[in-house]
């Protein structure tokens, strides 16, 4: 679904949710994605990241958004 989404091939999504899963960023098994550290997964995204999440801010202020339960353990 998500190489479907995205356009690409399925080995390349496997291939980089591999490198994410063993930099401990994703759990990913059975096409099923856990994040389990957000800060780091957006340190390995691009700059575009930022830009797209203050934007989706900006159009949609009243959306409340999920925290990542690391992040509600703090």
């Amino acid at each position: 679904l998500v190489a479907s989404m995205l356009g690409v091939r399925r080995e390349g999504i496997t291939e980089a949710a591999g490198k994410l899963q063993r930099d401990g960023l994703i759990s990913y098994r059975r096409g099923h994605i856990s994040v389990l550290d957000r800060t780091g997964l957006e340190r390995h995204a691009c700059e575009c990241y930022a830009v797209v999440k203050e934007e989706l801010a900006r159009l949609l202020p009243d959306v409340q958004y999920r925290q990542d339960s690391a992040a509600k353990d703090r």
